[in-house]
């Protein structure tokens, strides 16, 4: 059994720098429905959990460092785990995005519900969507991902290495591209049901001008939105999983 001393306190601070700042940001575990302590406390814990993995191929990179290099060093692992839980943060704050759209698309836009990761209320399809995609990434397991891919970032990124802002940059904008893409899929059925429908009510409302057919048609256009909802559910939820889950795979 390793001796407990400086240089393992100094590598368990270390890799809490990077696991600590990823956990921060990474769906899932950073809800602001999550007080701030506990998920110190869970970053810290998974910190104790993987550091017999990573503790003796880290301490030999941060032998013989001096104080300045050591500084830069602990800046440079928090930025790295900041972008690694960024990147997660992207997938969810698309969905987020485009079950906006779905709620206009289908007239709900206006009921507000408490949100699931923001401080602002939305609209209570879009809380809907966002907690059970939330759920699923820890029913499908996709959490045991993360901290896979937390270990593995120290294979494709070691310690020694600083942080990259032209390599995270592209990072950054092909998960975008991705993500928003991916998004537009998964919401494509709704902003086809949205035009049609604006523009059968538009036509029909300068044949009959008299007739309040906003009104009239409010009632259909919802429960029309909320059958194609019920059917397009279930396939959209497991394409949105399974990308994150092929991210989480390959990074």
């Amino acid at each position: 059994m390793k001796e407990i001393g400086p240089d393992l306190v100094l590598t368990v601070f270390i890799l809490f720098c990077r696991i600590g700042g990823c956990l921060m940001l990474m769906p899932g575990f950073s809800s602001q429905r999550i007080p701030v302590h506990v998920r110190l406390f869970v970053a810290f814990s998974v910190t104790l959990a993987l550091a017999p993995l990573l503790s003796l191929e880290v301490g030999k990179r941060l032998s013989g460092l001096d104080p300045l290099s050591l500084t830069t060093l602990i800046a440079s692992e928090t930025l790295i785990g900041v972008f690694i839980g960024f990147l997660g943060r992207i997938f969810f704050g698309a969905l987020e995005t485009l079950a906006g759209v779905i709620a206009m698309s289908i007239g709900l836009a206006s009921a507000l519900a408490v949100p699931i990761e923001e401080s602002e209320p939305l609209p209570a399809i879009t809380s809907l969507i966002m907690i059970t995609a939330t759920t699923l990434l820890f029913v499908t397991n996709l959490h045991w991902e993360v901290l896979r891919g937390l270990c593995e970032s120290y294979t494709a990124i070691p310690v020694t290495g600083l942080f990259n802002p032209r390599f995270e940059l592209v990072q950054v904008s092909d998960c975008l591209a991705k993500t928003f893409l991916i998004s537009l899929r998964i919401s494509s059925p709704f902003i086809v049901y949205a035009l049609i429908i604006n523009l059968a009510v538009g036509v029909a409302a300068k044949l009959v001008p008299q007739i309040p057919l906003y009104f009239i048609t409010v009632p259909a256009v919802i429960a029309g939105g909320m059958m194609l909802f019920y059917v397009i559910c279930k396939p959209f939820l497991q394409i949105f999983n399974a990308a994150f889950a092929t991210w989480l795979l390959t990074g």
